[in-house]
């Protein structure tokens, strides 16, 4: 694997990644990954881990790592590009469909065929290509490849039928690398051996043989914030060896499980599938012996739909809370209340196949709430009188002298499993989803029905069943008895429900057939698919039904038919308590444990701990962590759901784990003990990695103060930042509004050596000198790679900036002591509220040395300066939305660059993917008020002269209008000169865009010019 190697021949060779990085190209197929949803390779087996850096995001910053950077960036770029099959010739592995010989005739210009095809009959075709077939005596000719012609060859052929289209389009319509891996690499090894002077034909091979030449030995990947375990796999994927920790054994168990599930042999698969069967078969056999989830008739329960039910206070009618009657949009099913005056209560009737008028009515049901953010109240009529009553009124809400609110809600307790008779909240069946196979055997029909008195009977049974065997099953660990801890997260279904222990949150069937499962689960596979099901159980599933989807494949939108089925638990990050759930029966349950999984082997060696960050005990040459920086999940409570179930007797594979979320433990939040525990670990892994080691950062680009955070513990950690980039993925989401947009920082950092000493003084000119070197580099690059990508740039402005904030970073973390001030000892220094620290000052400063290289080509430097943020915001957004940049991530990110407090009011649009600013007529009038971030601005005035001249306003009115608009615009030239500077420059730019703005602009220049003064 590793012959003709030299051992440490790259040992300190800049990595790829500290110079370059494909990060457009890279955005799109982060974005492609994303969209597969529950299609990408780990999520089946956690869906409930929503914090994922995808897989390809991983790839690239593991190859990159690894890759040395040489003198000649094109083609280290290039190289690069073949191994995330981001190529041409990769494409052609990747389209749906690869072009039939005769295709490819009737297509390209093509001098002999002969040279890389065989007719037969030969005597008949023309010599040269385009061939048409539409020619009599061409019919019965038959084309085949000649065998002497490689798969490069043909990949190079074949790339030329393949839309001539941008990057992102091209990859909405191919496979995921991933997805085609036998095939997408086989014609890149010469290529890459010959730069890199390698002997591979695999990436294992190439993986072991750069580690020889950096580290003398296969490269040793970490991440000590595992999670689902996203990065330690793609590591070992690639062939890395991996150590993988997290202090949450749920993220410990889900990588081991990627590893021992996913990244499995085939033979390793063969058993566990056999393993997994027998499990489903044998526990499936106990719950029909107890008979209670069939009808006798070949019916099987497919889901329950229960609901809380309460006494109504005002009129004394239990009622139950039914937020919508609708059961089915599909089987056009509906619940029906039905009064029953003498016990002052109602009957439950499901009628399906109604009116769309009654479909619509039963959208109305008996929990109501006036608008989003108001309090939900109980609505039902009696006898034409309609009642309403809070339900927080109905709790008995109260607030403590504290602050804090309580209610009077009885506090469940551990042999509670279903509510007492004198509860204010109980539980109801009120409708049964059933299944039954059809003829051919091959699906199923589904129906409806009303709960009758054998339905009840049935659930008398389970309740009996599990009454007789909780403490027993739960003093053996197969029924949790674990108390639910207060927290942000998990203070709700104590408040809402008063359930004080985790068993509380499921129904009688799921504690039986959970209970079944948690006994026969002797295996670690068994209890990482156990975790699967239990986010499709208890009473925090919601009921959902749908219509037929309306989208296409690959739009975004819900596709396929109708759907009737209870939702998972963590399609958030919350633990949602409803009035009406739905309970999914035992034999779809053991479907989806028995359910198929994505199949990716591993091939590096892996080795899973549960154990903080700080305590780390490998010695890594490449750390990739994704830390939780500023984490909205609080995953060390939500978590708990899962070990509530899992903590007891677990097999041996987790025996020696801390089966506790050890909330205390968990990094958190921004505070101040956020940065201390981030520098714990970040300095531990330090210490633990080579001289030559590496790290790569991952973190969301969401707040102004991250630089000066990310900043204090690289310092304090021991580390110098030498590259940054952004990586964005843009979703546009009904749920999230159009305006969603999550991009990752990957912060690229090495061992800080020796303990260099400056001044802020000195600071100035050396950053600036390294940002103006970064940008031209990132420029040039651009310049040189224009064939390899067909006029897209390699990097956009947003790259740019990013690339100069790394590299005043980079200057900045350089040093060891700043105006006499050791710098580690500075990052861990307390913050006091409010206070601008002495790192802070620097970042501050940095940045906006940083920022100096944005200024857009046509506007000179002297003008710029004297601009606002929100001036420089809209000039340098316009100057890329006329390069056709539209993503709602290039404003959010410029807007804190240029410190715009809210760039909200200048945008025409904020979908994630249409993102625009307003135009001048959009503007009109507004945005000239003291409260705008252009009042009395020069922009702005000229924004408003366009307006007038497009609304064909008087040009001596315009120019009057202006003069008044620009303060001291007859004192101070400089003003009228950057007025007809700043027309100019938007002629120029909105000439493609709104050719009639373009025009105004250009009648205002000439006004101002040629304006007569004094």
């Amino acid at each position: 694997m590793s012959a003709g190697v030299t051992p440490f021949a790259l040992k300190d060779a800049p990595a790829l990644i500290e110079r370059l990085l494909p990060v457009q190209k890279l955005s799109a197929e982060v974005f492609k990954e994303r969209k597969a949803g529950p299609g990408q390779t780990l999520v089946p087996l956690g869906a409930y881990w929503k914090g994922r850096k995808p897989l390809i995001l991983n790839k690239a910053c593991i190859l990159g790592c690894l890759l040395p950077a040489s003198d000649n960036p094109a083609r280290d770029l290039e190289i690069f590009e073949k191994l995330m099959a981001m190529d041409d010739e990769s494409f052609v592995a990747r389209w749906p469909r690869r072009p039939k010989p005769k295709e490819i005739l009737a297509t390209l210009n093509i001098a002999c065929i002969a040279d890389y095809f065989v007719c037969n009959p030969p005597t008949s075709m023309p010599q040269s290509a385009p061939v048409d077939w539409s020619k009599p005596e061409l019919e019965d000719v038959r084309v085949h490849w000649r065998d002497d012609i490689s798969e490069l060859e043909r990949h190079r052929l074949e790339a030329q039928m393949l839309p001539l289209a941008p990057y992102r389009e091209r990859v909405e319509a191919a496979k995921r690398p991933e997805e085609v891996m036998d095939t997408v690499h086989g014609h890149i090894w010469d290529a890459v051996n010959a730069h890199l002077g390698t002997s591979a034909r695999s990436f294992p091979e190439l993986v072991e043989q750069l580690g020889i030449m950096r580290y003398g030995h296969r490269p040793r990947v970490a991440d000590t914030f595992c999670g689902s375990g996203q990065s330690p796999f793609e590591a070992a994927r690639l062939g890395c060896d991996v150590y993988a920790s997290d202090l949450n054994p749920v993220g410990s168990m889900l990588t081991w499980g990627a590893f021992r599930i996913i990244g499995g042999s085939a033979d390793e698969r063969v058993q566990l599938e056999r393993r997994q069967q027998e499990l489903v078969d044998k526990v499936l056999r106990e719950i029909d012996k107890l008979g209670v989830e069939t009808d006798g008739h070949g019916w099987r329960a497919k889901a329950y739909l229960y609901c809380v039910e309460v006494r109504c206070p005002q009129s004394g009618w239990m009622v139950p809370l039914i937020p919508s009657r609708v059961l089915s949009y599909g089987k056009q099913a509906i619940a029906e209340l039905v009064p029953v005056a003498s016990q002052k209560r109602y009957d439950i009737r499901v009628r399906s196949g109604v009116s769309d008028d009654d479909l619509k009515a039963a959208s109305k049901g008996t929990v109501c709430s006036d608008g989003r953010g108001q309090d939900p109240y109980l609505f039902h009529s009696v006898n034409g009188v309609e009642y309403r009553t809070k339900i927080s009124t109905l709790r008995g809400d109260f607030r403590n002298a504290d602050g804090t609110t309580d209610n009077k809600l009885r506090l469940w307790e551990k042999t509670d499993f279903k509510p007492r008779p004198e509860d204010l909240f109980q539980e109801r069946l009120y409708a049964v989803h059933w299944m039954k196979p059809k003829a051919n055997g091959k699906k199923f029909d589904y129906e409806f029905r009303t709960v009758s008195d054998h339905d009840i009977r049935r659930e008398l049974l389970v309740e009996e069943f599990i009454g007789r065997h909780l403490a027993e099953w739960q003093a053996k660990g197969w029924i949790p008895d674990m108390r639910i801890e207060p927290g942000d997260k998990t203070d709700e279904p104590i408040r809402t429900r008063g359930w004080t222990h985790w068993h509380h949150l499921f129904p009688a069937r799921h504690l039986l057939l959970l209970g079944l499962l948690r006994r026969e689960s002797r295996r670690g596979e068994e209890l990482v698919l156990l975790s699967r099901i239990l986010d499709y159980t208890s009473k925090l599933c919601r009921w959902t039904t749908s219509k037929a989807g309306s989208s296409k494949s690959g739009q975004g939108g819900r596709t396929g038919g109708a759907s009737d089925n209870p939702a998972n638990v963590f399609y958030n990050q919350a633990l949602n308590t409803f009035y009406n759930y739905g309970c999914r029966g035992s034999f779809p349950l053991l479907q989806l444990l028995g359910a198929p999984l994505p199949e990716a082997e591993s091939l590096g060696r892996a080795s899973v701990v549960c154990q903080p960050a700080a305590d780390m005990l490998a010695s890594p040459d490449i750390c990739l962590t994704d830390p939780p920086y500023g984490s909205a999940v609080n995953y060390e409570e939500i978590l708990e759901f899962f070990i509530a179930w899992l903590r007891k007797n677990p097999p041996p594979e987790f025996a020696d784990w801390v089966w506790d979320s050890r909330r205390s433990l968990a990094i958190k939040g921004d505070d101040e003990n956020f940065r201390r525990g981030m520098v714990a670990a970040y300095k531990r892994m330090t210490e633990c990695m080579p001289d030559n080691g590496i790290q790569v950062i991952m973190f969301t680009h969401q707040s102004g103060s991250i630089w000066a955070d990310m900043a204090n513990i690289v310092w304090a950690a021991g580390l110098q930042v030498t590259a940054a980039w952004y990586v964005a993925t843009e979703t546009d989401s009904a749920l999230r509004e159009g305006s969603y947009v999550k991009g990752t920082v990957l912060l690229v950092c090495r061992k800080r050596h020796g303990a260099h000493k400056t001044t802020h003084d000195d600071l100035a000119w050396e950053i600036q000198e390294e940002v103006d070197v970064q940008v031209r580099a990132l420029t040039g690059l651009n310049q040189q790679a224009k064939g390899l990508y067909r006029d897209e740039n390699v990097f956009e402005d947003a790259d740019i900036q990013m690339a100069g904030y790394a590299a005043s970073l980079r200057v900045l973390t350089r040093y060891a002591v700043i105006d006499g001030r050791d710098m580690a000892a500075e990052a861990i220094r307390p913050r006091v509220k409010g206070e601008t620290t002495f790192v802070d000052s620097l970042i501050e400063f940095a940045v906006d040395t940083a920022n100096r290289c944005l200024v857009p080509q046509g506007i000179p430097q002297g003008h710029w300066d004297r601009l606002g943020g929100a001036e420089r915001f809209y000039l340098k957004l316009l100057d890329m939305e006329a390069r056709g940049a539209k993503t709602l991530d290039n404003y959010q990110n410029f807007a804190k660059a240029f410190k715009v407090r809210d760039f909200r009011p200048l945008m025409a649009s904020q979908r994630a993917n249409e993102a625009r600013l307003k135009s001048a007529v959009e503007f009109g009038r507004a945005e000239m008020s003291e409260g705008s971030e252009l009042h009395q601005s020069v922009l702005r005035a000229v924004l408003y002269g366009m307006m007038e001249l497009v609304k064909n306003v008087d040009g001596s009115e315009v120019l009057a209008h202006l003069t008044l608009n620009i303060p001291d615009y007859y004192s101070d030239m400089t003003r009228r000169e950057l007025a007809v500077e700043l027309a100019d420059y938007l002629a120029r730019r909105l000439e493609a865009m709104r050719p009639e703005e373009a025009g105004a602009a250009r009648v205002l220049r000439e006004l101002v010019k040629n304006q007569r003064l004094g």
